[in-house]
Formats: C-alpha cells, sequence, structure tokens
C-alpha cells in the first residue's frame, strides 16, 4: 500500500494540470474550511480540481505544493481511514521542507470510497497547514455527511454538466461582448447553438459526437449512478420499482411527480412496496444528483408535503434518452435548463399553484436580492399562449408581492405585448448572465 501510495504521488506531482475548458464554479470564501466539491458523475469534477491547480499555478505557487490524489484505483482496494495518513506522510517525507513552513493544497478526489474518510480529514484540518479540496459523486456523502461528519469544517462547491456559457466555451463559441453588441449573425449562431444545447445537453463526453453514442452514453452515466450510488449503497430491496421511478422522472422533465400515484399505479402493475420507501427512493436519486426535485411554494410544511413535487433531469441531454412519446422535447428542455442555471446562481426555488389555480414554473429567493416569479415558454407566437403565461405570473405576483416577474422565451419576436410589470427574456440571453451567487 505504501508503495503504490507513493508511486502515485510521484506520478501526480510530475504532471502538469490539462488544458481543459475552464469551469464557473462558485468557490466558498471562508478561510479554514475544507472544500467539498460534489457533482454527479462524470460532470467533471476531476477537472475542476485540475482548474485549480492550474489557477494557482498562474497566481505563482510553486507545483511541489499542491497534490492531486485520486482513490479511485483498484491498488487501492481495501485501504482505509487508517491508510489514508500514508498519503500524507509520504508526500511530507518527499517534501520535508513545505511541513509547517508553507501552505500545502492537498486535493483528494473520490475519497468517499474509503471508510472513515471524515474522521482523516477533520484530524488533517486540526493537525497540519493544509488547503484541503475532497471530491465526490454523492451528494448524501458529501453534503449532509459534510455537515455532521465535519462538524461544519466544509463548504460545498457544486459542479454540475456544462451551463449554456460552459457549452459554448467547450465549442469555442462564447461570445466576447454583451448581447446587445452582437451582430445579427452572432445572434442566430449563439440560437443555434441553444437549440444543440437543449438536445446534446453539457455531459462533458457528450459533446460532439453522434446520436446513438450519445444516447448510449448518457443512458450508462445513468445506470452506474442507480447501481453504485443508489442500489450498493442503500440496498436497495425493489430495483424494479427504483428503475420504473427514474424512467418517469427523467422522461417527464418539469412534471409533477406524486409518490401516492406513483405507489398506485405500482400496485396496478402487480409490484408491492411502502410508500416511505418510494419517499426513500426518491432522496436517493436526488442525493445522487440524477434529479432535482421542487416542492411548492408555502410556509405550510404540511401542504408542501401533500402536493406533488415537480421534477427535472440534472442534465436536459437526459430528456431525449428516456422520453419515447415522440414529441418535441424543446420547451420542457428548456425550463430543465433554466431550473438548473437558477441552482447555479444560487436560488432557492419552488413552483406556485395559487389559490385559483394557475400554476408558475419558479420562485427563485436570493439571499441578497428580490425574490423573481419566473414563467419558461419555448414560444409566444399564439396570442392565447402568451396571454396564459402572463396571466399565471400575474395570479402569482398576487400571493407574492415583492418578486418580480419574468418571462422566459426561445425568441422574443413574435411576442404579443406584455404588461410593463412583466421582462421578456430571449432565453440565450437570461442563460448568458453572469451567475449572481
Amino acid at each position: 500500500m505504501r508503495d503504490v501510495i507513493r508511486q502515485k504521488i510521484v506520478d501526480s506531482l510530475a504532471t502538469s494540470p490539462p488544458t481543459l475548458t475552464p469551469r464557473d464554479v462558485r468557490l466558498p470564501a471562508v478561510k479554514g474550511k475544507a472544500i467539498a466539491v460534489i457533482g454527479p458523475r462524470r460532470a467533471g469534477k476531476t477537472t475542476f480540481l485540475w482548474q485549480v491547480v492550474a489557477g494557482r499555478m498562474a497566481e505563482g505557487t510553486a507545483r511541489e505544493r499542491m497534490l492531486y490524489f485520486n482513490f479511485e484505483d483498484e491498488r487501492l482496494a481495501g485501504m482505509t481511514g487508517g491508510d489514508l495518513a500514508l498519503v500524507v506522510e509520504e508526500y511530507y517525507r518527499m517534501q520535508p521542507e513545505l511541513r509547517e513552513r508553507e501552505r500545502a493544497l492537498l486535493l483528494l478526489d473520490e475519497i468517499q470510497v474509503v471508510d472513515g474518510w471524515e474522521r482523516f480529514t477533520r484530524r488533517l484540518l486540526d493537525t497540519e497547514n493544509v488547503e484541503l479540496f475532497v471530491s465526490g459523486s454523492s451528494a448524501r456523502l458529501l453534503s449532509r455527511e459534510v455537515a455532521t461528519s465535519m462538524r461544519g469544517r466544509a463548504m460545498e462547491a457544486l459542479v454540475l454538466p456544462f451551463s449554456f456559457r460552459e457549452f459554448l466555451r467547450h465549442r469555442r463559441l462564447e461570445p466576447d461582448r454583451p448581447h446587445d453588441r452582437l451582430t445579427t449573425a452572432q445572434r442566430s449562431a449563439l440560437d443555434k447553438a441553444l437549440g444543440e444545447y437543449l438536445v446534446c445537453g453539457g455531459y462533458p463526453e457528450a459533446q460532439e459526437i453522434d446520436r446513438r453514442d450519445r444516447f448510449d452514453l448518457l443512458r450508462g452515466y445513468v445506470d452506474t449512478a442507480m447501481l453504485r450510488d443508489v442500489i450498493e449503497r442503500h440496498a436497495v430491496s425493489h430495483p424494479i420499482a427504483l428503475r420504473w421511478m427514474v424512467r418517469q422522472l427523467l422522461a417527464n422533465s418539469g412534471g409533477l411527480f406524486s409518490v401516492n400515484r406513483f405507489y398506485g399505479d405500482l400496485r396496478s402493475q402487480g409490484i408491492a412496496v411502502a410508500k416511505d420507501t418510494l419517499h426513500a427512493y426518491l432522496g436517493y436519486l436526488e442525493d445522487a444528483f440524477l434529479v432535482r426535485t421542487l416542492s411548492v411554494a408555502t410556509d405550510s410544511p404540511r401542504r408542501r408535503m401533500a402536493n406533488p413535487r415537480k421534477a427535472f433531469p440534472v442534465d436536459p441531454g437526459l430528456i431525449p434518452v428516456f422520453d419515447r412519446s415522440g414529441k418535441s422535447n424543446v420547451g420542457h428542455a428548456l425550463e430543465a435548463a433554466v431550473a438548473l442555471q437558477l441552482e447555479r446562481r444560487g436560488a432557492e426555488i419552488a413552483y406556485v399553484r395559487t389559490a385559483d389555480g394557475f400554476e408558475v414554473d419558479f420562485l427563485a429567493r436570493y439571499t441578497d436580492s428580490e425574490p423573481e416569479l419566473i414563467q419558461v415558454c419555448a414560444h409566444l407566437a399564439a396570442p392565447d399562449l402568451a396571454e396564459r403565461e402572463v396571466r399565471a405570473l400575474l395570479a402569482g405576483a398576487k400571493e407574492h408581492p415583492r418578486a418580480s416577474l419574468h418571462l422566459i422565451a426561445l425568441t422574443a419576436d413574435a411576442a404579443p405585448p406584455l404588461p410593463e410589470d412583466v421582462t421578456l427574456h430571449r432565453a440565450v440571453d437570461w442563460l448568458l448572465l453572469v451567475a449572481s451567487c
């Protein structure tokens, strides 16, 4: 074990950061905290850790002061929390002059595969002069458990699949000026790129490959997450029910999901599973970053529990993989992209169901600005459609009077006149706004 660890450290310190698409990930600026880099599998967490190394090198930090170490290595099978100290021991054995004199940066990737990692990282922060990044694919291990096991010693950095701006950057199409200064040709190119993003999504490995390969790749991501992050980790006793739930959630992006109704559907198919078990499965899927769900906006916990949740995949590219309706997914994909972008911007989001039966897609609350009511619609050419969307916003405003009103659509050209207090956004422009975390 010691020999393997030593060799991995030697190889890591000799490795230059690869040239990769820069990510717009917010890092908490709180001194003395570990940074837990969380997110779905294959979204780019390892890439982001190397981006941190490259950024520090650009600022003048010596390469030997930064160690990237990946624990997802079959040679480390059987490693325990007690063995983790060997990593620090061997690192400082190679560079004893750094210990205590200079602050080292340790980036420990997929550390959650080692039992007892929480105690090790707490002790490391308490006894060594280090800045610490840890990463993992499970939200349960690196959000809820960090908060408890590390006793307030860690903050989170969320890495999702590419945002639209990152998608453009990856394809070298990112605009270098504000949207109101772009030429007609540039705006048309961005509109085309958004159409591709809503179909292909933002998983880095899914970019610029053909449809069949992309579907196989993304389906494999989902299967791996279900098996390793849900079924194996939580000893799931009804995998068939879990698979049905995953298909329904990913195929109906933006739809309302009720555990009670799903429970009834399973019973009609002869699948017996308890409601509490289904509630737990939904939580596991969120923990594994396969889906994100929204509750209805209310101050009543009872009403929040009684109402169904809106569900979105963690990337719009997953929608066509699982949707078998044959219908266009552009509206659902745009709504999913907006939901994920709001999460990147640090918003707490819910959906609104008014007393008179109208529904607003999102109520976004921020820590440092006024709330927003947001309605998403792919096309506004039909007057009755625009009228319905605006009517829902105005109804929502009666219950949330402090919120500004926003309508996001793919195009704004064919939109009818709107009330003055409703701001219309082209989806391209809104998705390219700089995040206000």
